[in-house]
């Protein structure tokens, strides 16, 4: 992102009304003009990189109204919410602004906050951004978890802001094709990760899929100088095994190496990773076994929504199905271990 002067490094308070309308109708904005005048509402704000919230009133239309919000890199910040003719809603989420935008080995992408507000009948009345200091959830994984550019591509940490309020921010950190030697090595991933915690912060790290040739110890040791430097920042850690493959045996599961990221070596990675988490006193979101109880419930041909399948015969990355699915066993299971207070969670619309 570009940087701003320094009057736009305090905190910044925009705010942009907007005459609620029906989807249909273009509404008048006011002197700011931040955003387009006709649904999709694409806005802007010209701020510097940091943490915003957002508080968004939907709705006020003469007709009913469902509108969603994405940010930045296609980052699902509010799920569609309803309005009844009429009714006005106010929705408050927070929004990561960094630089690259996206995966941080990726393209720049635009600067500033940008917000897409969309749905069946979207319906903007306004918006105000505000520059805040919130807890945070930092990501560390591959490409199964990262902010993907490209739709039908998602990753689970793309879709997870929506399911939080506006008391925790996301900074996913994820990046495709990373194991967890070049998540280490390369210093626009873990070294620019660690400069962004704050004490108390969780700091999330699935990292296995593309540790297809790693031995057992460098695997174990990786994770652990990830461990030891979160706690160096007073970061929290949180080991994450991946989400599996859809790879099923002819009985109906998914008991196989490719499908439980067993690497080339014969090295169960979900399984030192459990065991590390012990040894480390680090708590542990068990994905693997969790995608692997969801999909196969699903079966072989229910689980395709869930990847990309369908559209790219790829059975490893996520749609936006898969990865909602998957974002949402994890807030679960931070949910069930303390990890993230009740205040955080978003109730359903």
């Amino acid at each position: 992102m570009r940087r701003a002067g320094t009057a736009l490094l305090a905190a910044i308070t925009a705010a942009a009304a907007l005459t609620a309308v029906p989807a249909q109708a273009s509404p008048r904005r006011g002197g700011l003009g931040h955003c387009t005048a006709t649904a999709p509402f694409v806005c802007h704000f010209d701020v510097a990189p940091g943490t915003y919230r957002v508080s968004a009133l939907l709705g006020g239309g003469t007709e009913a109204g469902a509108t969603r919000v994405t940010a930045e890199t296609r980052r699902a910040v509010l799920a569609e919410t309803p309005n009844a003719p009429g009714e006005r809603v106010r929705r408050s989420f927070t929004v990561d602004v960094r630089t690259p935008e996206g995966e941080p080995t990726g393209p720049g992408g635009t600067p500033g906050l940008d917000l897409t507000f969309d749905g069946a009948a979207p319906q903007l009345a306004a918006l105000r951004v505000t520059r805040v200091r919130t807890s945070q959830i930092l990501l560390a994984g591959d490409s199964t978890v990262c902010d993907q550019p490209g739709d039908p591509y998602n990753g689970w940490g793309q879709q997870l802001p929506q399911y939080l309020t506006d008391r925790i921010s996301v900074a996913n950190y994820a990046d495709s094709g990373e194991s967890s030697q070049t998540f280490l090595d390369n210093p626009a991933l873990f070294a620019t990760l660690r400069t962004r915690i704050h004490h108390g912060d969780l700091v999330l790290v699935q990292l296995a899929h593309n540790d297809k040739q790693t031995d057992r110890d460098t695997y174990r040791a990786n994770l652990t100088a990830m461990i030891e430097g979160i706690r160096a920042e007073g970061g929290r850690p949180v080991l994450v095994t991946p989400i599996v493959r859809r790879w099923f045996n002819a009985d109906g599961t998914l008991d196989n190496g490719t499908a439980l990221i067993v690497n080339g070596l014969g090295v169960d990675l979900p399984a030192e990773l459990r065991t590390l988490a012990t040894e480390q006193h680090t708590p542990l979101v068990d994905l693997t076994a969790l995608s692997k109880a969801r999909v196969e419930a699903l079966g072989p041909e229910g689980s395709k929504a869930y990847y990309l399948y369908n559209e790219k015969k790829d059975n490893t990355h996520t749609s936006a199905t898969g990865a909602a699915a998957f974002a949402q066993l994890v807030l679960g299971e931070l949910r069930a271990k303390g990890l993230v207070p009740a205040s955080s969670v978003r109730p359903p619309s």
